[in-house]
């Protein structure tokens, strides 16, 4: 652990505090930076701060004690690959099974069990080589993983662009009387808890569109498609209207369940190389009720503009 104290100066009045910690160690990620103070690890004048864009006045102190790296554990997991080439890879991620390496996590990760056997290209996180976009722990579904630098940057810009299609399945909790819907509804850091994202007037922007496949008494099944990325987006939003996702302790799920009902059931993305469409269906578990899911269109990504 490497403690960190700064006054800020004249210059640096009024800029944002994750710029400001990026400008004295140009060394740390930006991501990591910005998760270091949403979790409240940075004071500023003796406080801690959650908002990386919070204005800074000269002259106050700036603490904060840099996490050592997390350390990659390489070690075998049992992995279901969906497809793989020498640029990507998709794969079922299961329920309960972390992404990458972070605080509190002891178990192998989803990128210590690949690196066991592949090569994973680095990104800004060195705690999250390949990864393009993710998953949380308890939901289940596809993921696509780059195995090249090409592949890294092409993914991730089709991800932050929304040049993907992303398809998911959920239980929620009572019963939604309407058969489709759109949630729209900006969606930022809770000030009250900031692990967590809530409805915010001064959120980004978030789109949601589900339709009901089956309702049963006091449970509904839905076929989720966000139109945008937002962290926690669905999670947030299914809440919101007040049908959160039946096993998530998160955000509101009050009926006791085995797992948390979320399911990245299909994803839609390019190939990096070729620009061919891939098209990949993890199966919905075995928890999930029985439907003629098959059935249901593919979703279509936006064509490549010139």
């Amino acid at each position: 652990m490497e403690r960190i104290e700064s006054i800020v100066d004249e210059r640096s009045n009024g800029e944002r505090l994750d710029r400001f910690l990026a400008s004295i160690r140009p060394d740390v990620s930006r991501s990591l930076i910005q998760r270091e103070i949403r979790g409240g690890n940075v004071h500023v004048a003796g406080n801690p701060v959650h908002r990386t864009a919070h204005r800074l006045r000269s002259g106050e102190v700036i603490a904060w004690t840099l996490p050592d790296a997390s350390p990659l554990s390489p070690a075998p997991i049992p992995l279901s690959i969906l497809f793989e080439d020498d640029a990507l890879l998709a794969l079922d991620k299961p329920a309960d099974l972390v992404v990458h390496p972070g605080a509190g996590t002891r178990k192998t990760t989803l990128v210590e069990g690949l690196l066991a056997t592949r090569n994973l290209p680095s990104s800004d996180d060195p705690s999250r080589p390949g990864i393009v976009h993710r998953l949380d722990k308890g939901t289940s579904g596809v993921m696509v993983v780059a195995k090249t630098d090409q592949a890294l940057d092409s993914l991730k810009r089709q991800f932050a662009e929304r040049m993907v299609a992303k398809s998911y399945l959920a239980i929620v909790e009572g019963t939604i009387s309407e058969d489709v819907g759109t949630i729209d509804a900006p969606v930022g850091r809770d000030p009250t808890r900031p692990s967590r994202m809530t409805v915010l007037p001064r959120g980004r922007p978030a789109q949601t569109e589900f339709q009901v496949l089956n309702r049963s008494e006091n449970q509904t099944l839905l076929w989720v498609c966000p139109r945008t990325g937002r962290t926690h987006q669905i999670r947030t939003h299914l809440r919101y209207i007040g049908h959160p996702v039946l096993g998530d302790d998160v955000y509101g799920g009050s009926v006791p369940a085995r797992r948390m009902f979320l399911h990245a059931w299909r994803l839609v993305v390019r190939h990096p190389e070729t620009g061919e469409t891939l098209r990949f269906e993890a199966p919905p578990p075995s928890a999930f009720p029985a439907y003629h899911y098959g059935e249901l269109p593919w979703q279509r990504i936006p064509e490549p503009t010139a």
